[in-house]
């Protein structure tokens, strides 16, 4: 089994703090108006990666010290393979965050596999992208509904806890 992988982006600073790691997975169901990466959204193509693979590509980036799942929406490929990637990425050192058009709320409540994803990250940055509500101020996120939240203190408190501070510097 192999995860269907759109792009990487090495050494990034715009997909969360610090140098980072992006992988852009193939497929999405939002279709959100305005979205900045259409090409992600059919299901349709992409390249096939195993978890082996993208670990191996992001160790070329020396000076990276995090992963972020993009896309596309990384939620749609939940499952086995997934999981066995943020295992391997977390085992090599890498905090691991995730951009998602669901909310914290519907994964919380989506497949198991969605659920155990959710659970494994460290951060998510949740919400779909609103063209009403887009701001080029906002670091690393694209419209004012989204939310940067630390995944383990949200489940810990049984309610979304943002972690703008630690990403942005900002409290909201």
């Amino acid at each position: 089994m192999s995860l269907f992988v759109a792009g990487f982006e090495a050494d990034s600073i715009v997909d969360g703090p610090g140098l980072r790691f992006t992988v852009f997975f193939q497929g999405c169901p939002h279709h959100c108006p305005g979205c900045h990466n259409p090409g992600t959204w059919a299901f349709e193509g992409g390249t096939p990666y195993t978890p082996e693979q993208i670990l191996a590509e992001a160790k070329k980036s020396p000076l990276c010290k995090g992963i972020t799942l993009s896309g596309g929406e990384p939620f749609a490929q939940a499952g086995e393979e997934m999981q066995r990637l943020i295992s391997l990425v977390r085992q090599a050192g890498y905090e691991v965050a995730a951009y998602t058009g669901y909310t914290y709320e519907q994964l919380l409540k989506g497949t198991p596999a969605q659920q155990a994803m959710l659970k494994s990250l460290d951060t998510i940055i949740d919400g779909p992208f609103r063209e009403e509500e887009k701001s080029l101020e906002l670091r690393f996120r694209g419209s004012r509904n989204q939310r940067i939240l630390n995944v383990p203190k949200s489940l810990a408190e049984g309610a979304p806890v943002w972690d703008a501070r630690r990403w942005t510097g900002d409290l909201m």
